[in-house]
């Protein structure tokens, strides 16, 4: 079937549309075709390389001056580096052209474009020719730095390059002026050198460095002073008499990895050149005519790690003394203080659960009288002062976190005398303990100690002798104030014998504070302030004594310290012609090692 005439006119029509614009064109564009030449400008990368700068648009009309800078910039020539100009020199007897074949004819040189690659990566940039990278070379025992472990890794810290403390931004001349200088090595600022090890801050420079005997430190001093005393015998009326110390003192501490051996040893001897009256007012005085005083406490303690939470403990321990003047104790008529010694050892064990810990240990002591001296010549037998002590204690802490550890406490004893019924036919021998609650702690060293609460009960076996208890505390605090004061607090508690008849014993209260400051590190002021109380149950006797003490220390050396002593003592007796007051003024000189 054909098609229709209508569609043959359209196609016709269409076809006319086309070539009728082709025709005029062809008509009016009679000028001849040409190919564009190949010259060495047409792939040319520079700016003008296909036109004639004074063919472009941008150029300069005339009339105006055309400025240097109008000029357009080229690349750099590659040529032009100095790196490039080096030849290798000619040998003897050879054309330097011959030598290098792309100087014969500077028209075949290939142009060389840009910097090589990897021409700025040098030894730690980015290396695109994937070459092997130089290792930096380190001295002996330098610290190598460690690579980041990839992206967002924070850096390692630089190494310091002064390892001794903390840089100083500008030291004064002074510093080093008219010094001499130090090493490099023992300076620390030698490149590649390990990091020394910190000292021990030396919290006090004038104080005692002691000598090493094998693996002990050994620490000793002496005090030696004089100066007056008011009343040395404590009487209701006083009477003075100048007065010496001797005290000595020795430390010896190991210094071993494991174990311990620690011995603590003090001592003082208080002489007075004048005697007091043997008789006041027609009767025997109450103090003795001698009152020289020894005093002597000593300490040995020792520690075997069996392993990381067992250890065993022991402990030796000596006590040298006289009753204190003005006790009622002390005797009438008596030409010198008796003395009496308490020693004794303890031996337990420290086990350590995770933070529950357990310490206990056995406990035996002794309590001896020497006799006593009177006015007249004779003595008199303090045996049945004598006795010994079985005990036992056990404390039981649980650390809640670092640096508060509460715990609890129980101790048991019983006493047995050498004499079954003492001088006014009273039977003394007792069991008796404690029990106390408390926690040791320690507050970023500002506020550190130990403090206690709890009850102190003993039943004698006389039924005459009424129960001894009481309220019981026990601490030890100390506080830095400051870098240069130190405030300490510390409180006791003790069941003590008496010979007063019908008494059962007297229950002790001491507190104590004292507050150190430094003017200077050579020049310290010590204040402190005692309160006791003597409870003398079955007896209605209640004494009360009170201190203030006032030191001032000038430390010359760590081998040499004057110090300045002023105390003042009261005791306060509900017993009328018992109270008394007295006042010390000591000055003298500590030698140390």
């Amino acid at each position: 079937m054909g098609s229709s005439p209508g569609t043959s006119r359209s196609k016709r029509a269409h076809f006319l549309r086309a070539a009728l614009p082709c025709f005029a064109l062809t008509v009016l564009g009679s000028a001849p075709a040409a190919a564009q030449s190949l010259t060495p400008d047409l792939f040319s990368p520079n700016r003008g390389g296909f036109a004639s700068p004074d063919t472009l648009p941008t150029r300069r009309t005339a009339g105006v001056p055309q400025a240097p800078s109008d000029a357009l910039p080229t690349l750099p020539d590659p040529n032009a580096d100095l790196r490039k100009r080096q030849q290798t020199p000619a040998r003897p007897g050879q054309n330097p052209i011959s030598q290098n074949p792309t100087n014969q004819n500077p028209t075949n040189k290939v142009p060389i474009y840009g910097l090589p690659a990897a021409n700025g990566a040098s030894a730690s940039g980015y290396d695109s020719l994937n070459r092997k990278r130089q290792q930096p070379k380190f001295y002996p025992g330098q610290p190598k730095p460690k690579r980041p472990v990839g992206p967002g890794s924070p850096v390692p810290p630089a190494t310091p390059e002064r390892t001794l403390g903390p840089p100083r931004i500008a030291p004064p001349p002074s510093e080093t002026a008219h010094k001499t200088p130090v090493p490099p090595a023992m300076a620390g600022n030698v490149p590649g050198q390990p990091l020394r090890r910190r000292l021990k801050l030396d919290e006090d420079s004038f104080g005692a460095v002691g000598d090493y005997a094998g693996s002990f430190l050994i620490k000793g001093g002496l005090e030696l002073s004089t100066g007056y005393d008011t009343n040395p015998a404590r009487l209701n009326k006083p009477v003075g008499s100048p007065a010496y110390v001797v005290a000595p003192d020795l430390v010896v501490a190991s210094d071993w990895e494991r174990h311990a051996l620690v011995a603590d040893l003090r001592g003082s001897f208080s002489g007075y050149t004048n005697n007091m009256p043997a008789t006041i007012d027609g009767f025997a005085s109450p103090s003795p005519v001698e009152v020289d005083r020894p005093d002597f406490n000593g300490h040995v303690d020792g520690r075997i790690d069996v392993n990381r939470d067992l250890k065993l403990t022991t402990q030796l321990r000596l006590r040298l003394a006289t009753d204190n003047p003005g006790s009622p104790n002390v005797q009438a008529g008596l030409q010198k203080y008796p003395v009496y010694a308490t020693y004794g050892t303890t031996v337990g064990f420290d086990q350590t659960f995770n933070r529950f810990q357990v310490a206990a240990g056995a406990t035996v002591d002794r309590t001896a009288y020497t006799n006593s001296k009177l006015t007249d010549g004779s003595t008199f037998s303090n045996d049945d002062r004598d006795f010994n002590q079985y005990g036992g204690v056990g404390r039981f802490s649980y650390e809640l976190k670092p640096g508060l550890k509460p715990f609890v406490e129980i101790q048991g004893d019983t006493r047995v005398h050498d004499q079954a019924a003492d001088r006014n036919g009273f039977f003394r021998d007792s069991n008796g303990g404690y029990a106390k609650v408390g926690s040791s702690f320690e507050f970023s060293r500002i506020l550190t100690g130990e403090v206690s609460v709890g009850y102190s009960a003993r039943n004698y076996v006389d039924p005459r002798l009424s129960q001894l208890a009481g309220f019981l505390t026990s601490g030890s605090l100390i506080w830095n104030a400051s870098g240069l004061t130190t405030v300490k607090f510390a409180t006791d508690t003790q069941i003590a014998e008496t010979t007063i008849p019908g008494s059962s014993g007297v229950l002790v209260h001491t507190y104590a504070a004292e507050v150190d400051h430094d003017f200077r590190r050579w020049l310290t002021a010590v204040g402190k302030f005692t309160y006791g109380t003597y409870d003398y149950q079955g007896q209605n006797r209640n004494d009360k004594t009170y201190s203030f003490e006032s030191n001032l220390i000038y430390k010359l050396n760590r081998n040499i310290w004057i110090k300045g002593t002023l105390r003042h003592d009261i005791l306060d007796s509900n017993q009328a012609g018992s109270s008394s007051q007295g006042t010390v003024v000591m000055l003298g000189v500590r030698l140390q090692n």
